[in-house]
């Protein structure tokens, strides 16, 4: 009976032997792939998207947006390569509305310069798109792409191509004889700026996926700070809206109609702000209506800013309250420079600060969020955990 007893203890002791060791890192394995190169590879794409937003914005106010009247994907790619081509060129635009009411007796060479402009900026375009496409196939043929990602950076190809094509919309709306069109439509490239806006949001929440482990992303989800996730998000909609109304700013030049401030022209309300009939189209096509509606959502993502702040700094964790006070920072210069665009009458190198801000602060909102949804654990001392 001793014997049979020592002999199980014997087998459990040597079954105890080779029990294998425990294996970390499983969950990041298992979903594995080239996070850091599909980083890497999304944050390239992020700065070619933010040039392309400054780009755009330079297209539209030295108003070069409408010099190339047909939408070409593929052989568009090829400039104007000897006289005869740029002749060509030259009197297709004059034959549209801006040329015949704006810029008659525009000389050839006064064309070239925006002619190279919108040809830029469509080119840059199809320079993002060929950026997406190398490194999605890839990292796809590679199998490099972690388990679950290749919807979202399929996503990023299929909003990519429909930036494009609601590009050439917006174009078309202004490529007209005889209505007297002298830019493109405003919601249009309201449309084309907020999609920009989106395209530019959804590289930054993946590249901030990307950037920390799944494990760590799964522990840290547990820690989520809800009210003020709530918030950020609510901010992040709240700025998205404006960015929206200055385009209609943008689209009717309506920054350079009234530059005094706080008031506009003298008054609270600005006049005739309702003369466009019908009614509606003055929240679209009147300037003064316009850059109101402007003003006071300023003021309101103003006060709301500064309610969502105040919460952030409540967060437990040291890299969220700083990411919190990066937005108040931004938002508060971005404040002050809009202003002083109102004030100089929306000059170029003024309007495009602006608009790089409001880049700089979509993004960090879109920080400030992520951090509460994922906070990054510090410990009493202040260090990351």
């Amino acid at each position: 009976m001793a014997d049979k007893t020592r002999k199980l203890f014997e087998d459990v002791s040597s079954a105890d032997a080779v029990r294998p060791a425990a294996q970390t890192g499983v969950i990041d394995r298992g979903r594995g792939g080239a996070r850091g190169a599909i980083r890497v590879w999304l944050m390239m794409l992020f700065a070619l998207v933010f040039i392309m937003i400054a780009v755009g914005g330079m297209t539209r106010l030295t108003d070069s947006g409408l010099s190339i009247t047909e939408w070409r994907p593929v052989t568009g790619a090829i400039p104007p390569l000897n006289a005869d081509d740029w002749a060509s060129e030259f009197e297709k635009y004059r034959q549209i509305d801006e040329y015949q009411i704006q810029n008659a007796g525009m000389s050839l060479a006064e064309f070239k310069v925006i002619y190279w402009w919108e040809w830029g900026h469509r080119q840059l375009g199809r320079v993002i798109g060929l950026v997406w496409f190398v490194g999605f196939m890839w990292f796809l043929l590679r199998r490099q792409i972690p388990a679950g990602w290749t919807p979202r950076l399929l996503l990023l190809g299929a909003l990519g191509g429909a930036q494009g094509a609601i590009g050439w919309w917006m174009v078309a709306s202004g490529v007209t004889t005889g209505e007297g069109m002298l830019d493109v439509a405003s919601y249009r490239l309201a449309t084309h700026l907020g999609l920009a806006f989106v395209i530019l949001g959804v590289i930054a929440w993946y590249a901030m996926l990307l950037g920390r482990p799944e494990r760590d992303l799964m522990q840290a989800r547990r820690a989520k700070e809800a009210r003020q996730y709530g918030l950020a998000t609510g901010l992040l909609h709240l700025s998205f809206l404006q960015i929206l109304i200055g385009a209609l700013v943008a689209g009717i030049d309506a920054g350079r109609y009234f530059v005094d401030w706080p008031l506009m022209q003298g008054q609270v309300f600005p006049p005739d702000a309702f003369s466009i009939e019908p009614v509606w189209r003055n929240f679209f096509e009147n300037p003064g209506l316009v850059q109101f509606v402007h003003r006071v959502t300023g003021y309101l993502l103003a006060i709301f800013g500064v309610v969502v702040w105040l919460r952030g700094r409540k967060s437990a964790h040291a890299g969220t309250r700083f990411a919190f006070n990066a937005v108040m920072a931004a938002l508060a210069l971005q404040i002050v420079v809009g202003v002083v665009t109102v004030l100089y009458a929306a000059p170029v190198h003024i309007a495009l600060v602006h608009q790089a801000l409001a880049v700089v602060l979509w993004v960090l909102i879109l920080r400030a969020r992520f951090l509460s949804q994922y906070p990054i654990a510090t410990s009493l001392r202040g260090t990351r955990a």
